[in-house]
């Protein structure tokens, strides 16, 4: 592989475990706990990118040194293990992937007045027209970078726009005085949570990259990857922070819109539908490569015809909202299971950190080991009590 195609493929893992991240939930959650939680929400971005940090170095770099993807690691820990890690990504990347279709549609509606369920269906065509094309790969890494960046300048001029108190959320980043858990669950659960935690690591995989020798660029992919969505989070935590101190009320049922309503009229809010259909478009293609990816491992048919399989993955999440819109219980109940995903799947990496059937001659650094358990430790506890929250609401 060539220096080009190298760093290409760092970037475009890094963008593509991002992007994912960065869905319309990304949006609607930044905004919301900015609005509760003031400066101090600042705190919890922090928190929330150090625990990023310790997850994603610890999957992507126990995946590139294998050479395995994450269900063979599982299984060869635990026969069967592998199975049931990929059922719940199966499951978790279409329930969330029909809400980004839908994300897709609400962009669209914004920009052209489309009826939604018929701008699902155009994303649907532009996402499947990707994965068709002869260099896949490379049109995707581009993909992801183009649509990240274009978010990332949009939403910096709204938060320029909305001339945010900076000096007062620099302090409250550090010295909070407010604090949240389900703030903080939610942030991580959302950044590398479910499939996005495997998407730059597998993605890394396809690209050739594989042992000790490639460590160094699956740790600067890993960190891009954080950073970028940290940017993204923080730009657009500064355009809410700014919209929220002018004393503007936000509309409950679109607040992230709101924001860039009131920061930019309605050119902002052209802007919000751009910013919306890029995050939803790009999350679709980074939940379906990454879903089908741990389907690969288990069915030769799968893994010969990925093609295939991704795009009747795409086709059933747009099929779903185009007839049936949000089904909330389903999304409820497969969000439930999957905010258990990221410390099965992450004590998973951290125990075969150590097996030498798996990783060879390879030593964990301890301080990855330490960071690894401690958000294992945090994220069941706080996941535990979400599950235990929704079952008593259902009750």
């Amino acid at each position: 592989m060539n220096s080009l195609k190298k760093q290409n493929a760092i970037l475009g893992a890094a963008f593509l475990m991002a992007t994912s991240a960065i869905g319309p939930g990304f949006l609607t959650q930044t905004t919301v706990f900015t609005q509760q939680l003031l400066a101090s929400f600042g705190f919890v971005i922090l928190l929330s990118i150090l625990l990023d940090i310790g997850a994603q170095l610890n999957i992507w770099r126990i995946l590139v040194v294998s050479s395995k993807r994450a269900p063979i690691i599982a299984n060869e820990l635990l026969p069967g293990l592998g199975y049931f890690i990929t059922g719940l990504i199966v499951l978790g990347g279409i329930a969330f992937n029909i809400g980004n279709i839908g994300g897709c549609g609400l962009g669209l509606q914004v920009l052209t007045g489309l009826n939604p369920a018929v701008g699902a269906i155009i994303s649907c065509f532009l996402a499947l027209f990707i994965f068709w094309m002869k260099e896949a790969g490379a049109l995707l890494d581009r993909f992801t970078k183009i649509l990240g960046m274009l978010m990332m300048g949009l939403t910096l001029y709204i938060a320029v726009s909305a001339n945010p108190p900076i000096q007062e959320a620099i302090i409250h980043s550090f010295m909070p005085t407010v604090f949240s858990a389900k703030a903080i669950v939610t942030l991580v659960g959302g950044t590398v949570g479910g499939y996005i935690c495997f998407a730059g690591g597998h993605r890394l995989l396809d690209a050739g990259f594989s042992g000790t020798a490639s460590l160094r660029e699956t740790n600067k992919s890993a960190v891009s990857g954080i950073i970028i969505t940290a940017i993204m989070r923080v730009v657009l935590f500064l355009a809410a922070l700014g919209v929220v101190s002018s004393g503007a009320v936000l509309d409950p049922s679109n607040p992230a819109a709101s924001v860039f309503k009131f920061a930019a009229g309605n050119m902002g809010y052209l802007f919000f539908g751009m910013v919306l259909w890029a995050a939803a478009i790009t999350s679709v293609v980074g939940a379906a490569y990454t879903s089908i990816s741990f389907l690969r491992n288990f069915s030769g048919w799968v893994d010969k015809h990925h093609q295939i399989a991704i795009s009747i993955f795409i086709i059933i999440s747009t099929l779903v909202f185009t007839f049936l819109g949000n089904p909330v219980k389903i999304l409820v109940t497969v969000g439930a299971l999957n905010g258990l995903i990221l410390p099965v799947a992450l004590a998973v990496i951290l125990v075969a950190a150590h097996h030498k059937k798996i990783v060879g001659n390879y030593k964990q650094p301890l301080w990855l080991d330490i960071a690894g358990w401690l958000v294992v430790a945090v994220m069941t506890t706080l996941s535990v009590l979400t599950i235990k929250d929704w079952i008593a609401a259902l009750v």
